[in-house]
């Protein structure tokens, strides 16, 4: 198991970063099947990194399984990156938890994980929108009511300055 810990609300950074968002990785699926994050640019993403151990990681799924159907239609993209669980274990876990988002195996992504700050704590989720731009990076465990608030947030219309 790696040295990560779970993270509870209280170790929140809500900071959005200042860059875009490095999609250049590539990491196979639970299901052993190559996934290039890139091949998402162009819609609003979620990137969620988590385990199978981490209490609070389990307790946000729910919420990320629901928004994945109720914002289809503006193309949202959940990727859930399990930091140290092998593709058997989540296999396993998916079903249980009847995920309906890319699960990714990032075990032995290190690179992925120190890019995303994904190395001390968990959950740690960013929300990107479709232009490649972060809305933000949270650190943490969250409600779906405040999941809910950020979706909203990052597929809204940029504000104009005048």
């Amino acid at each position: 198991m790696a040295a990560a810990v779970a993270a509870w609300p209280v170790l929140r950074d809500d900071r959005p970063p200042s860059e875009g968002a490095d999609l250049s990785f590539t990491l196979k699926d639970m299901n052993g099947t190559e996934v290039r994050l890139d091949k998402f640019r162009g819609r609003p993403i979620i990137l969620n990194f988590w385990a199978t151990w981490c209490g609070p990681c389990r307790l946000e799924i729910p919420a990320l399984v629901d928004l994945v159907e109720r914002y289809k239609d503006q193309r949202l993209v959940v990727l859930g990156v399990s930091v140290d669980d092998s593709p058997e274990e989540l296999r396993q876990f998916a079903a249980e938890y009847k995920m309906n988002y890319p699960v990714l195996v990032g075990l032995g992504q290190e690179k992925l994980q120190e890019t995303y700050g994904a190395v001390m704590a968990l959950p740690v989720t960013w929300f990107i929108r479709a232009d490649g731009t972060v809305h933000l990076k949270h650190d943490g465990a969250a409600t779906h009511e405040w999941f809910e608030t950020q979706v909203k947030a990052m597929l809204a219309p940029p504000a104009r300055s005048e």
